[in-house]
């Protein structure tokens, strides 16, 4: 079974923390890493690339210091190895342009609201991450405990 991760990044311990708690359930099957600032992401995303491991999601605020969430998925998102990443912006500030910025440059998935509701979040991850797993040719019954049953049946269709 590949090594599969899933990021989240924010600058505010606490807002991460509850990410961490919202996402729990999938860590059967993922691994869940924890960022408080884009740089530290990136950096991360490079090691875990350097490993053979893979990034399936990322989830970051969009207000933090020295660069934004949406700087940062954009940054993500124009990295051939992270081209099956999935991207969600989670936040609370976000103006209507900076929402607009993420879906034209990042391309992100998914935008939510802080503050959000922990099983909408989780259903959304378990979409995404179940997108990855079969855009990125990985044997989904590896991870099926915590995959999204429907997206599974649509892909076999």
């Amino acid at each position: 079974m590949e090594k599969v991760n899933i990021i989240c990044v924010d600058d505010q311990r606490e807002v991460l923390d509850a990410v961490l708690k919202d996402l729990a359930p999938l860590a059967v099957a993922f691994h869940i890493e924890d960022c408080e600032s884009a740089d530290e992401a990136l950096a991360l995303m490079d090691d875990l690339d350097a490993e053979g491991e893979h990034v399936a999601l990322i989830i970051s605020d969009h207000v933090m210091p020295e660069k934004t969430g949406v700087e940062l998925l954009t940054e993500v998102s124009l990295d051939p190895r992270f081209r099956a990443t999935r991207k969600v912006l989670l936040t609370g500030q976000a103006t209507h342009a900076d929402t607009i910025e993420a879906i034209n440059s990042a391309r992100i998935e998914r935008y939510f609201e802080k503050p959000w509701q922990a099983s909408a979040l989780q259903e959304a991850a378990k979409k995404l991450v179940t997108h990855f797993v079969f855009d990125s040719g990985l044997d989904y019954r590896d991870y099926q405990p915590v995959l999204d049953t429907q997206v599974i049946l649509d892909r076999l269709k």
